[in-house]
Order: C-alpha cells, then structure tokens, then sequence
C-alpha cells in the first residue's frame, strides 16, 4: 500500500479533523485511502490502494491545502480532474529573516480587504490562499500558470494594475483560443 507523509502546522490540525473528525472521514471517502492524524505534532500520514496511488497524491495535496489556509471546501476542488496544487514560498523573494518585507509583501497579495487575491482569483481562474511564508493556488495548467505568474510579478513589486491587466489579457487569449478550436456547428448553447 502507497504512504505518503504531510505535516501541517498545528493551529490548522483542528480544522483539517473537523467536527467530530467529519473533514478528515471525508477526505478518506473520497479519496479511497486512511487519514491518520497526529493531532501533536501536526503529522499526516495518507495510505491507500496499490490499484490507484493517484488518490493518495490527491488526499495528500487536499491535507496540504487545508495546511496552506484553504477551507476544505475549496481544497475539495483538488479532487476534479487536471487540478492541482503549487505552493509558492514567499521568502524566496524577501529572505529569511526580514520579517518586515514578509509582512509588506504578504499585504501587496492579499490587498485591502482581500481584494489583490480576489482579483487575482477571479482573473486566473485559481483559488489563492496566502498563509504563513507561503502562496497556495489550485487551479489546472494553464490557471496555475497564469496565478503563478501574477503571483511572482507581485512579489518582485510590480504594479497591481499591471498584473491584473496582463491576467485579464492572458484569460482573453485563452477564451478566444478556445472559441477557435471548437468543432463547426459546436456552442455553448448545445
């Protein structure tokens, strides 16, 4: 049987149990494997079937999400098909020890309100979650590559109107991308 091992910090173990341990039976339903937590020492440990090892990648990324901030509403959203989950470590950009220039660049990419990462989720199609030193997104390949980009563009200290700009002229390309490779006679209406 396939084992892979997450550790998740420890003031996100309670939600990644959930009431009466309702979250991690979940993840272990959907995904076909067994959710051991060690509520301690913030250890995960995901076993499943030796017919499909996917599905303990896939309950891994969905522990590691919750871990990264996500509600496990939205880490749910790992279990479609082609979606994904990147994390991006913050203090690549800002070194390990500035604590000011973490909590400023934190603050350029969640924006006032939220807005920077809404606008960010709402343009590239991912779910963004900023937690810790860390960016999360989950998306498919080309949303991930887009939030991705967006996300270091920022880190870098490129203007929010920029981004935003070149992420709604990436989704236009690709809607018209699209459109143009659809079979004659296909639309959305049918």
């Amino acid at each position: 049987m396939p084992t892979l091992f997450a550790r998740i910090p420890e003031d996100r173990v309670a939600v990644l149990i959930g009431p009466g341990g309702r979250t991690r039976r979940e993840i272990a339903e959907k995904t076909s494997t067994t959710v051991e937590v060690d509520a301690a020492e913030g250890e995960v440990e995901v076993t499943g079937p030796d017919t499909d090892p996917g599905r303990v990648l896939t309950a891994r990324d969905i522990v590691l999400a919750i871990g990264r901030g996500f509600s496990p509403e939205r880490a749910m959203r790992l279990l479609r098909e082609n979606t994904f989950l990147a994390i991006l470590d913050i203090k690549s950009v800002t070194g390990r020890r500035d604590k000011a220039a973490l909590r400023r660049v934190r603050s350029r990419l969640i924006g006032t309100e939220g807005r920077a990462r809404t606008r960010i989720e709402e343009l590239s199609g991912c779910s963004v979650s900023v937690y810790g030193a860390t960016v999360a997104l989950i998306g498919n390949d080309e949303q991930l590559a887009r939030a991705t980009r967006a996300v270091q563009l920022l880190l870098r200290g490129s203007e929010h109107s920029t981004v935003f700009h070149m992420l709604a002229r990436e989704r236009r390309d690709a809607a018209v991308e699209e459109a143009i490779s659809l079979p004659p006679g296909a639309d959305e209406g049918e």
